[in-house]
């Protein structure tokens, strides 16, 4: 009969162990950033749907769809972050780019905005850009030095 009791022996005399904890290094190395994929995809989500939130669907109906748009383009990069943050998050500086076209689309896409919807397309961009920068600056930092 095989001996199966759980003081079997240790595992550092395998000889794959220091592989395998080099891979097991690289594969947690880039989720130091998975403290940013939830607020990015909150954002992301209010974005969205902060048309019916602040109750500006109907005196300004072209930002609607844009603000529904944008929402779901910035909870699929933080979707993007969670699933490969090894690829994706080359992509921070794009979240960081939506930010600005956040800040600055209701007076191009809108039509003379009240200041509450201007106001929450720059908090919404602002934020955007601040985590996009986040993103950027940690994915920079946990890439391997050559």
């Amino acid at each position: 009969m095989a001996n199966v009791s759980p003081t079997r022996g240790d595992i550092s005399t395998h000889p794959d162990a220091a592989e395998m904890r080099e891979r097991y290094a690289r594969m947690l190395g880039g989720r130091d950033v998975v403290l940013m994929d939830g607020p990015v995809f909150l954002l992301g989500l209010y974005c969205a749907v902060s048309p019916w939130i602040l109750h500006y669907t109907l005196s300004q109906p072209a930002l609607v769809p844009h603000n529904l748009i944008m929402g779901v383009a910035i909870g699929l990069l933080a979707l993007g972050f969670t699933a490969a943050p090894a690829r994706m998050y080359g992509l921070s500086w794009a979240m960081c780019a939506l930010g600005v076209w956040m800040i600055i689309a209701p007076w191009i896409v809108g039509t003379s905005p009240d200041m509450g919807v201007a106001l929450n397309n720059i908090i919404i961009g602002a934020l955007a850009i601040i985590l996009g920068g986040m993103c950027a600056m940690t994915a920079a930092r946990s890439l391997p030095k050559p």
